[in-house]
């Protein structure tokens, strides 16, 4: 496939790229930038439509092992243009800018994968890292899907991106307010459990084997009251130590393992609990 030679900064597309990795954020519009052949291979394998590929001179072999469509645009650069460009500390010599997934709420729905809906409902979830994170775990776990409400770090931020290991280009992730969250889970059926340290239900003692939606909270305030007044119940995870609460990611992470537990064993809540763990 043919390769273009870019020596200007100014550039469109290298323009383009330079501002998708710099944005903190994405509003459902707009091309994605991602680092690295490994994302890159992760967002082939996923069908994600990669539109631009940059790579440095000297690099070209990298780009041997991607299977690129034949109208994939790839442009040659010097390596300093290209790191002018790149938002990580130790840059790769390949780039892209993709076309990120459009999901519906019919896909965080879908049960072809889990029998039932497990979906994980973010709010105002500050960290990247954690959120890249979370996302790697629903997928790990069998969740079918995501909902980012408002106060939340987008996914396609460069860092989020990174974290999730390619998983936020598999995982269904829709951005919504509170009220359609809520109406379009009550609607499906879907039972929502907002995580809380004090006054709720141990996760193992609490029937996540039918469709559910999991709160996760702010690293620092946890579920906002407004939003967890909104769910049908609480849940937590014990802890027998002194430390007040968990990682954000870590505490997604422990429920969706719960979950998936119960789910393996076909039941869940108290009436499995000594079977399942004894």
């Amino acid at each position: 496939m043919p390769v273009r030679v870019v020596e200007s900064r100014q550039n469109a597309r290298l323009k383009e790229l330079r501002k998708a990795l710099a944005a903190s954020g994405r509003e459902g519009r707009g091309r994605v930038g991602i680092e690295g052949p490994n994302l890159i291979e992760e967002a082939l394998g996923a069908g994600v439509r990669v539109v631009t590929v940059f790579v440095a001179d000297g690099a070209e072999r990298l780009l041997d092992a991607l299977p690129l469509p034949v109208e994939t645009e790839i442009l040659r650069l010097p390596r300093k243009l290209l790191d002018s460009a790149l938002a990580t500390e130790t840059p790769q010599p390949v780039a892209a800018l993709v076309e990120p997934p459009d999901w519906t709420w019919a896909h965080l729905f879908s049960s072809h994968r889990s029998g039932a809906a497990l979906v994980i409902v973010l709010a105002a979830i500050q960290d990247p890292g954690n959120l890249g994170t979370i996302l790697r775990s629903a997928e790990a776990f069998g969740a079918t899907g995501v909902v980012s409400l408002p106060g939340t770090v987008s996914a396609w931020n460069a860092k989020a991106v990174r974290a999730s290991a390619g998983s936020v280009f598999r995982v269904p992730l829709l951005a919504a307010s509170e009220r359609e969250c809520f109406a379009q889970l009550h609607e499906a059926g879907v039972r929502v459990l907002a995580t809380t340290v004090r006054a709720a239900q141990p996760a193992d003692l609490v029937d996540m084997a039918g469709p559910v939606a999991l709160v996760i909270g702010n690293e620092g305030n946890g579920v906002p009251e407004k939003i967890a007044r909104m769910a049908d119940e609480a849940i937590t995870i014990p802890c027998p130590g002194t430390v007040e609460s968990l990682n954000a990611a870590v505490a997604a992470s422990v429920l969706l393992y719960e979950a998936s537990r119960q789910r393996s064993a076909g039941s869940g809540g108290p009436s499995d609990h000594r079977g399942a763990r004894r």
